[in-house]
């Protein structure tokens, strides 16, 4: 790009680091919609080897956070609402306008392959609508011929169509299960009722996603939400104004991309980061993009969660180890609740990384915050 901005990669890291809330110590006073709303969303998963995805992200951000705290935002302030964007995530309840699409887009790809039975639709949201929230626990279809991997009864399928469509809400969880309400008794009704057009939530959902990117490509802009396709994201681009920036990786090399007006004024007021060593969920949002993640970083990272064992490279569930800018290694832990105990099992230092006392004290140190998260009394190392 002739005449870019460019920017290099200690300052590039420096930049994703702040946008994702790791650039200060996460103490202060607790903010838990603050870090939502920053982030602009929160991934969901129902893996717990530590602690769900969403909380060890939240904490990560805020060393206050504890896991209660995050039930009463879905169930009772309705400050935030579960929807789907590159998987199941919550978002800022106010963001719901610019919702829309998305619902019409999901709704869209279950018609073209087949939505469920319009009768079983119909008697699904009836009985919510006389008994109230309902999971999928309060029906009995079976799955009709042989059950296959992923195969799902047609009450499970008709309440996902009427979710991922916006007719259902997620209402609240108990132990994770989902429970389902009509979407007008879930969201406010000043936010349902509000009219956008559809060019006004492309437009937000583009810039809301540069603006927690910092910088990126148009498909990254399109992948951060995963609310709009590839072309209507290269439509967006071609008519917006953005500022033509370059980003020099961890190898030296140098990636095209774009930012928002005013980018040059905000790196001139990032920061480096703290020193200080972090525990990242494998699904924490700063490195869930492994190929933005190995370019800036120059840090190989994938889940192995569904890989066969004997084909793991490392392990089940493994944290990645943030200590300032750089990744210097890998961790494999595991909180046995009932027990008491939070254990340590594996410890691997990146290539090149020095393991060095006030490394491992660092490390000792986090583990330790990371057993008061999670409540547990003990811990034990056997890395």
């Amino acid at each position: 790009m002739t005449g870019a901005l460019r920017i290099d990669n200690r300052t590039a890291r420096a930049l994703w680091l702040d946008v994702n809330g790791l650039s200060a110590a996460p103490t202060g006073a607790s903010d838990v919609m603050g870090i939502i709303r920053a982030l602009g969303m929160v991934q969901l998963d129902t893996i717990q080897v530590v602690a769900r995805a969403h909380h060890h992200i939240l904490w990560s951000r805020m060393n206050s956070y504890r896991e209660r705290m995050f039930d009463p935002l879905l169930a009772r302030d309705r400050t935030v609402f579960e929807h789907f964007t590159h998987d199941a995530s919550i978002l800022p309840m106010e963001f719901l306008p610019m919702w829309q699409r998305q619902f019409a887009r999901k709704r869209a790809v279950w018609d073209a392959k087949g939505a469920p039975d319009a009768g079983l639709l119909r008697d699904v949201k009836a009985r919510i609508a006389d008994e109230g929230p309902l999971s999928t626990h309060a029906f009995d279809t079976k799955i009709d011929g042989p059950k296959e991997v992923w195969a799902r009864p047609p009450h499970k399928k008709a309440l996902d169509y009427l979710w991922y469509a916006g007719e259902l809400a997620t209402c609240h969880r108990e132990k994770f299960t989902k429970f389902y309400d009509l979407a007008e008794r879930v969201f406010p009704s000043q936010l349902w009722g509000q009219q956008t057009t559809d060019a006004e939530q492309v437009d937000w959902l583009c810039r809301a996603a540069l603006e927690r990117i910092g910088v990126g490509s148009v498909g990254e802009v399109q992948r951060f939400w995963e609310a709009m396709s590839a072309a209507e994201a290269r439509a967006w681009a071609q008519g917006a104004d953005l500022v033509p920036v370059q980003v020099q990786g961890a190898d030296g090399s140098w990636t095209d991309a774009v930012a928002l007006p005013g980018i040059a004024a905000r790196l001139a007021q990032v920061t480096p980061p703290t020193s200080r060593l972090r525990i990242m969920n494998p699904f924490d949002p700063a490195i869930r993009d492994r190929v933005r993640l190995e370019r800036l970083f120059g840090f190989d990272y994938r889940v192995e969660m569904f890989v066969p064992a004997a084909k793991r490279k490392w392990g089940y569930y493994v944290f990645p180890l943030l200590e300032g800018d750089r990744f210097v290694g890998r961790m494999e832990a595991k909180a046995d609740r009932k027990a008491g105990v939070l254990r340590v099992t594996r410890l691997w230092p990146e290539a090149g990384v020095q393991w060095t006392v006030a490394r491992q004290r660092k490390l000792e140190a986090e583990v330790d915050r990371m057993r008061r998260f999670v409540e547990v009394e003990a811990l034990e190392w056997t890395a």
